[in-house]
């Protein structure tokens, strides 16, 4: 049970990538190499609102986490009948 509640405040209170603005940042530690990594900038507001600080743009997901096992099944669905349909 200890483990199962740690991996639910884990995951509700990281920082997920933004959909939406999506931006890249990136840092130059020294002149010749330049390390690019995502924003990570949308954290929970409250069960199930989650919003991004950048942008500001507030999106519905899951409780614990931004995206649902089963929104990820439908939005992957989605994206196969619409491919289908165009070709």
């Amino acid at each position: 049970l200890r483990k199962q509640i740690k991996k639910m405040e884990v995951s509700q209170h990281a920082k997920y990538f933004c959909e939406f603005c999506g931006k890249e940042y990136c840092i130059f530690p020294n002149t010749t190499v330049a390390v690019c990594s995502f924003q990570f900038a949308v954290k929970r507001k409250a069960v199930g609102i989650w919003g991004c600080k950048d942008c500001g743009k507030v999106k519905a997901g899951g409780a614990y986490t931004m995206n649902t096992a089963s929104a990820v099944t439908v939005r992957s669905t989605i994206r196969r009948l619409r491919e289908q349909t165009e070709a």
